[in-house]
């Protein structure tokens, strides 16, 4: 540890996270869920009163469900059923979405107001008695040993802080202090692109039919999305002919707006600002006891609408494996499989929205003639399911179990006669669900670990299965049995009483052989 300075306040905790964005105030609430004390240091004064990110999915819904605002979500939101692309003549090029709930219990889309959102998760934070939010504090360095980490921070006023933990989480976005700090390189895979940014509030209500559009137009590519309930975004791509300056300006906008008959008479401009989208991530996600997190650990292009639910996913990954480090129960290995997990997954999610990108961003009209052409022969009436994300894979998960890494679904589960998601229910951390009425016996020292693991026994009557997703899961996957991971991911499934045992057998090994190893 870092010698105290006469003078320097001290701070300690469990985990200091650096960033109070959606991706640092998630993993604050799960951890402080968890009885850690959580140290949040943000260098603004208050939070940020504009737009940024718009979009979620149901398994991110799911994750904030986790943080304790499932309740409020749709006051922030609205589900988009359907993203369709046109040419430049207007005429449809493609369609995607899917009407209904995803499989974690959500919409599989929802546009969502950012300040609103951050408002509900802030909120939440303060009813949590381990949990602190210290702001106009910005870190200016660290030290660490084996032990634990110092963060080095300034208040405003210019008064030195330490804050002493145990691990810290860099959640400070994409020009990242605690990266910097760490010296880790940054890979940049090359795609770049600017775009003005235009966030509206519409003086009256507006139906958009459809709710989301890509107009993929060579003279100026363009996005038109709900920004959330009462709110639009349109997004504009800069020409080749143009500077920055000439496209980052309120005349600009209101200029570009005038075409879809938004104009200082109807509509409110709530920001604009021009943004170089692009698409890279950091070499590395932990140093020692410091790690990356959200936009501090990759950036990637808007077109799939995945970067905060990016970052959402890290955390929800992260706080459950940073929960039995912190209670001595998993080594080195655990918190290196973070990475391990969610790098070639979040990859997998830049070089997704790195091909959309090739096809909106064409600008040569021979170029987008062809696209147009190719691409018109694949449309159909019916929107195109977006294709699933990839699942995770590492050391922690059963090579050979076809489910493993895959999310396991939310459904809705009857109770005292209502309906109700499962989490809300029957919690969240790790589940060991199944559709038989089979009785679990487990030796004595395996139940106990699996109850200090918070772990639970569920078994879903068909009465219970309103809607019939889980007896549709286990009848796909052929199995009785699921062990589900507190990130809502499957460990792995079994198809009877004796395959259950063994799935619990294995998932004690791979968390705690680790620590042996780590001791």
């Amino acid at each position: 540890m870092a010698n105290r300075s006469v003078g320097t306040e001290r701070v300690d905790c469990d985990v200091a996270v650096i960033g109070h964005g959606p991706v640092g105030s998630a993993l604050a609430i799960l951890l402080a869920q968890r009885g850690h004390a959580a140290t949040v240091l943000e260098r603004w004064p208050v939070p940020y009163s504009l737009p940024r990110a718009v979009h979620f999915d149901d398994e991110v819904a799911r994750i904030l469900q986790a943080c304790g605002i499932g309740g409020v979500l749709d006051e922030i939101s609205e589900p988009a059923d359907v993203y369709e692309w046109r040419t430049a003549a207007g005429l449809p090029l493609a369609r995607f979405g899917r009407s209904g709930l995803g499989p974690s219990g959500w919409p599989s889309s929802s546009m969502f107001h950012q300040p609103s959102l951050e408002a509900l998760l802030e909120d939440r934070a303060r009813e949590l008695s381990t949990l602190v939010l210290r702001r106009k504090v910005e870190a200016v360095g660290l030290s660490q040993s084996d032990e634990g980490v110092t963060i080095h921070a300034r208040n405003h006023d210019g008064a030195a802080l330490d804050v002493r933990c145990r691990y810290a989480v860099g959640c400070d976005g994409a020009n990242s202090t605690i990266r910097q700090l760490l010296d880790i390189a940054t890979i940049d895979l090359g795609f770049f692109y600017d775009w003005l940014i235009v966030d509206v509030v519409l003086h009256e209500h507006r139906v958009y039919d459809p709710i989301n559009l890509q107009m993929c137009d060579p003279a100026r590519p363009t996005t038109v999305v709900s920004g959330g309930p009462g709110r639009r975004r349109w997004e504009f791509m800069r020409r080749p002919d143009e500077t920055l300056d000439d496209l980052n300006s309120t005349d600009a906008a209101w200029r570009l707006l005038a075409a879809w008959d938004v104009t200082p008479d109807n509509a409110t401009l709530e920001r604009h600002a021009v943004y170089t989208f692009k698409a890279c991530h950091a070499a590395q996600w932990r140093n020692g006891r410091v790690l990356l997190a959200g936009d501090a650990a990759h950036l990637m292009p808007p077109f799939a609408g995945q970067g905060m639910c990016s970052g959402i996913r890290d955390v929800a990954n992260l706080a459950w494996k940073l929960d039995l480090a912190l209670g001595g129960r998993g080594g080195d290995s655990v918190l290196d499989s973070y990475t391990e997990e969610r790098l070639p997954h979040a990859r997998a999610i830049i070089d997704f929205s790195i091909e959309l990108g090739k096809i909106i961003c064409v600008s040569d009209p021979a170029e987008a003639a062809a696209r147009d052409e190719l691409m018109n022969g694949s449309l159909t009436e019916t929107a195109m399911s977006i294709p699933p994300l990839p699942p995770i894979a590492g050391v922690l998960l059963p090579e050979d179990d076809p489910v493993a890494g895959h999310l396991f679904p939310q459904g809705m589960v009857a109770v005292d006669g209502a309906r109700a998601r499962f989490d809300d229910v029957h919690g969240v951390g790790w589940r060991m669900v199944t559709v038989t009425t089979d009785r679990l016996d487990l030796d004595m020292a395996l139940a106990k670990w699996f109850d200090d693991e918070s772990g639970t026994v569920v078994a879903i009557s068909h009465d219970a299965d309103v809607d019939g997703t889980y007896a549709n899961w286990f009848a796909e996957h052929c199995c009785t049995w699921a062990l589900q991971r507190p990130d809502f991911h499957v460990h792995g499934a079994a198809s009877d009483v004796d395959g259950a045992a063994a799935l619990l057998v294995d998932l004690r090994h791979r968390l705690t052989a680790p620590l042996a190893k780590s001791r």
